[in-house]
């Protein structure tokens, strides 16, 4: 069991990529008590190639997409931060309003994707936002969040610097850490299946097989894969 109340900052480019990455684990830090905050960066806007298709619209459906999948799930609070989708950029503007939550929450544990990771075998190229979103996250964690001279205005603002504990990267190209999500895999589908817009998990086997094969890899019966960072180290007991 996690110590609770944990609080967990989960932050991804689209509406729909929390729960294909680690819905399960977020369901499961839920029950255990965390507090859980989702920032969903872009709009959603890019979801769509149909002709004509009304682009606010489509904004605002992904937005209530995303929160009905977050209440499925456990999650406490989400926050959509409007940048474009599609054309997402690791800006400092962009480090400096993660920096802003992170001090504001004061996360024990923050959540995002790989920055490093590009190509997935040899049948997906990483979506470009997806790397941007976890490398703001990442220099957002560190060196933003703790170093009292970046951001003075955030100072004036009233957010003092907070140290991350730990740091979790999912989908990454090296994971070291295994959540067994066979509890929560349910949920996971059904938290999929608010993604009207996006996705269609039909019976969800596909997203069984998915989980099953990722915990092979830790002798699990399904599960999800991190790479984890212990940013601050515990004591160490006498």
């Amino acid at each position: 069991m996690i110590p609770t109340p944990m609080r967990i900052l989960c932050v991804y480019a689209h509406p729909d990529d929390p729960e294909f990455s680690i819905g399960g684990s977020v369901a499961r830090w839920a029950d255990e008590g965390a507090l859980l905050t989702y920032v969903i960066i872009t709009d959603g806007a890019a979801g769509s190639n149909q002709p004509g298709q009304d682009l606010r619209e489509l904004a605002e459906t992904r937005a209530q997409e995303q929160r009905a999948a977050a209440a499925v799930l456990g999650v406490q609070d989400v926050q959509f931060l409007g940048y474009a989708d599609g054309t997402l950029e690791s800006t400092i503007e962009l480090r400096r309003t993660l920096t802003r939550i992170i001090r504001q929450l004061r996360p024990d544990r923050v959540v995002c994707g790989d920055p490093t990771a590009v190509f997935y075998g040899d049948g997906y190229i990483n979506h470009p936002d997806h790397r941007a979103a976890a490398e703001a996250t990442v220099y957002a964690v560190f060196p933003s969040a703790v170093t009292r001279p970046i951001f003075p205005d955030l100072l004036t603002e009233g957010y003092e610097p907070h140290q991350v504990r730990e740091l979790y990267i999912s989908s990454a190209m090296q994971s070291d850490t295994y959540i067994d999500i066979s509890a929560t895999l349910e949920r996971k589908i059904e938290a999929l299946r608010q993604h009207k817009s996006q996705v269609d998990p039909g019976d969800g086997q596909w997203v069984r097989d998915w989980a099953a094969e990722t915990g092979k890899a830790a002798d699990l019966p399904a599960a999800e894969a991190f790479r984890v960072m212990k940013l601050v180290q515990a004591p160490v007991e006498a």
